[in-house]
């Protein structure tokens, strides 16, 4: 926690002031010929398309701190973000994922800012084995604001002995108002659809976390594989893609996982 409060006391974190609040949503859908919908097996584009913003520059970064992280950060933890740093959501609590390595730690530090200071600060279980994580913001957590972007941090104690040795990543994420338009879509979207709609429209977060849930749900699907592979690999996460996900890991359950 010490290098979140570090952040925050040596990092200024700019605003983009005037930035209209414009998502690239797609056009309207195409409906199917009954020929197209009877021999539709879903294996659809997962690309993600990156929304018409950008995220506030900030020298605050993933990295290691101290010797006793023996790998390279991005091997002990990863983000599962846009390559921009910024991801959208339409929820006023999210969920957010990474991938951490195995290691003696249990619990990691998260917190989120704005342009006022701390927003929410917890404390994250952390797997036994390595795997994807995800962590929901709680019910006790502010919601987020629509049109507002976000400052997160995720830090991990590599040393339990010295907190000031940790390893640390960052992002941006900013909530936007769900549309008429989307709201159409998603409603008449097949369920194996909806997080190519996601991706298509820049929405990040949901998109991610749509195709968590089916993978954890269905994880012999192979359609269900393809299409996080194709969404991993269109924003140069291609390493993450034989990852293991872990599931209910913040919650009190018992952990299965999904290779």
């Amino acid at each position: 926690m010490n290098l979140i409060r570090k952040f925050i006391n040596q990092t200024a974190i700019p605003f983009l002031i005037g930035l209209p609040i414009i998502a690239s949503f797609p056009r309207s859908v195409i409906a199917e010929s009954p020929l197209t919908q009877k021999f539709q097996h879903w294996e659809i584009s997962q690309k993600f398309i990156p929304p018409n913003r950008k995220a506030p520059q900030t020298t605050a970064g993933g990295g290691s701190r101290g010797d006793s992280c023996d790998l390279a950060s991005k091997e002990i933890l990863q983000p599962l973000i846009p390559q921009n740093k910024l991801g959208l959501t339409l929820a006023e609590r999210p969920t957010f994922h990474w991938f951490v390595q195995q290691m003696s730690i249990q619990t990691a530090h998260f917190a989120i800012l704005d342009d006022k200071g701390i927003v929410y600060t917890t404390t994250v279980k952390l797997p036994n084995k390595a795997g994807i994580i995800s962590f929901t913001l709680p019910n006790d957590a502010p919601s987020l604001k629509v049109g507002k972007q976000y400052h997160w941090y995720f830090a991990i104690a590599c040393d339990s002995e010295d907190s000031e040795k940790e390893i640390t990543t960052d992002g941006w994420i900013e909530r936007i108002q769900l549309t008429p338009t989307l709201s159409k879509q998603l409603a008449r979207s097949h369920p194996k659809q909806l997080s190519q709609v996601y991706a298509t429209a820049g929405i990040w977060h949901e998109a991610l976390h749509t195709l968590v849930k089916q993978r954890l749900a269905n994880p012999s699907d192979s359609t269900v594989t393809a299409n996080w592979r194709a969404f991993l690999e269109s924003v140069g996460l291609q390493n993450l893609v034989s990852q293991p996900l872990i599931k209910n890991l913040n919650k009190e359950q018992e952990n299965s996982v999904c290779n």
